[in-house]
């Protein structure tokens, strides 16, 4: 398969080495303009090399053309402005896309970058406190969608979900099920004071009370209904709402390969090694009787206490010696994605890495996807409360209103940095408005078309694509090109909702070349190559909808 991106970069860099140009220093950047006027690639590599070459970029810009060797692809080329350089394909390097798209299938737009190298994805990651709430729903998508770019690019990708289930919260948990046990209501002065009061709280006690037993991915636990029974109740507890998250993340087409518990970290001695490492690298210190860590060696504002004067180890301890396994498992890139709450344990995490002084060869490792809030909207208003949660919208409210691929595409469709406001009137609108809807819609429009047509899809492979002239055709055709491209940056900037993005403009191509545009005509050259450019159309929304976590249903 022939990349032109790739294929116009190449013949630019051997121009520039025949010009006298150090090819070594330059990094050429090809763009696509905006407007078609300006061609189908376009480079500013002549402004580049204005200073190392000490010549007017125009004039440099007139020799790279000339010493441009020939392409079969490109009909023409152009310089524009100050010294831009314009590169215009032609009809037929156009329509090739078309083939490379029905003989790759579900394959189109997939590379090997990566080469197969272990990436672990880490997200969700949720204090088995209470059900999944909208926050945990935008980890889970984002960080599903990273996992599916990341294989698309060649990665090999361990899917992992840590669960924070010892410490303070697991503590008051563990109290506001006993008190429920044992008839206490949130209302009353005995209650926990930062107990949890939703309604889940009464349905773990009554479980436990009735002596359940309840399985999560990888762990049972029988309740025996002691309310004295501390260890009992909280390890139920706990038990009882890693099944419930297990079943919300099943509603949301999410899998995990490795479930990790911190507790397990306390158990298997791996806290205690990672401190002993730390004090052995002479990184730490102690003050009013407490265990410091020199992280301000490592870029923090200030140092940090690992161990509390009461014996108790600060939270990023057990985050350090997480991450120190995380490395001892192999992985040669480690992505968390996890809620912008998290943003001041970064340095901390990595400093503690870099101080034990393992091996670990990146400051920035591991790496960080952080998301915003996201604020719930019905009727013009924000929606706040949940009967169940007592005091979120969980993520099956969400699943619940308006179906999971409407749920996971809004949640993915914005920068992961970024606030978001999920419209849920919008989310359920059968409307163009709706961008899923809008995308899903475009799919199942070709399948019309080609349950119409009747023929056999396979067949379209190899017709004659020259009638393809028209300039909605030939924007179509450019769009389904830019589709490799566009996964292999989003999988680089760790930015799924490039792949949202690319959705909707390449939907927008197909509804305005459907509307203006008859597929079933006469002329059966004419015919046969349009569907051939709809079902490329109708694959590529498939293998984008895909890494999306999201289906293309064939009617709507």
């Amino acid at each position: 398969m022939i990349i032109l991106k790739a294929h116009i970069t190449d013949l630019l860099t051997r121009s520039a080495a025949s010009i006298g140009a150090d090819t070594t220093q330059i990094n050429i950047v090809l763009e696509r303009p905006k407007s078609a006027e300006h061609g189908d690639f376009a480079t500013n590599l002549a402004m580049m090399l204005a200073k190392p070459l000490r010549q007017n970029p125009r004039d440099i810009a007139t020799s790279l053309i000339k010493a441009l060797p020939q392409s079969e692809y490109i009909a023409k080329v152009e310089i524009a402005g100050a010294g831009f350089i314009n590169f215009f394909l032609n009809a037929q390097s156009k329509q090739t896309i078309i083939g490379e798209i029905l003989q790759q299938g579900a394959e189109f737009g997939r590379n090997n970058s990566g080469q197969n190298q272990k990436v672990q994805v880490e997200f969700v990651s949720a204090n088995p406190t209470g059900p999944l709430h909208v926050g945990h729903g935008r980890g889970a998508a984002v960080g599903d969608c990273l996992a599916r770019l990341l294989e698309a690019n060649g990665w090999d990708v361990t899917r992992e979900f840590y669960y924070n289930d010892a410490g303070v919260q697991i503590d008051n948990l563990t109290l506001s099920v006993q008190a429920r046990c044992k008839g206490i209501s949130v209302d009353a002065p005995s209650f926990p004071e930062n107990g949890y009061r939703g309604e889940y709280i009464v349905d773990i006690a009554k479980a436990f009370l009735a002596k359940e037993t309840v399985r999560a991915a990888d762990t049972a636990e029988i309740a025996n209904g002691d309310v004295n029974d501390t260890e009992a109740i909280r390890n139920f507890a706990v038990a009882y709402l890693r099944h419930e998250q297990d079943l919300d993340l099943q509603a949301f087409q999410i899998k995990f390969d490795v479930f990790s518990l911190e507790s397990a970290l306390y158990k298997n001695g791996k806290v205690e090694n990672t401190v002993n490492k730390l004090m052995s690298s002479g990184k730490t210190y102690k003050l009013d009787g407490a265990l410091w860590l020199r992280t301000t060696e490592y870029g923090d504002d200030k140092d940090r206490v690992m161990q509390k004067a009461d014996g108790s180890y600060t939270y990023f301890v057990p985050d350090v010696a997480y991450h120190f396994d995380k490395f001892e498992r192999g992985f040669d890139r480690v992505i968390n994605e996890q809620g912008a709450d998290h943003h001041s344990t970064i340095t901390r995490v990595r400093a503690g890495l870099q101080a034990m002084n393992v091996g670990i060869p990146l400051k920035n490792w591991p790496e960080y996807v952080l998301h915003q809030m996201v604020t719930v909207m019905r009727g013009g208003e924000e929606v706040k409360l949940s009967k169940r949660a007592g005091s979120y919208i969980t993520l099956r409210d969400l699943i619940d209103e308006v179906g999971c691929d409407a749920t996971r595409y809004f949640l993915a469709a914005r920068r992961a940095d970024s606030q978001l406001v999920f419209d849920i009137d919008l989310a359920r609108a059968q409307t163009n408005d709706n961008p899923v809807y809008y995308i899903q819609y475009a799919h199942a429009r070709i399948c019309s078309v080609l349950a119409q047509w009747g023929g056999d899809v396979k067949s379209l492979k190899t017709v004659n694509l020259s009638p393809l002239n028209m300039p909605n055709e030939t924007k179509l055709m450019q769009r389904l090109s830019e589709f490799p491209e566009v996964v292999s940056d989003a999988a680089a900037d760790l930015a799924p909702h490039a792949i949202a993005n690319y959705l909707k403009e390449c939907a927008s191509d197909l509804h305005s070349y459907y509307n203006d545009t008859k597929f079933l005509v006469e002329d059966e050259p004419t015919k046969l190559a349009r569907l051939a450019l709809i079902v490329a159309t109708q694959q590529v929304l498939k293998n984008g909808l895909n890494l999306l976590g999201v289906s293309a249903p064939q009617k709507m």
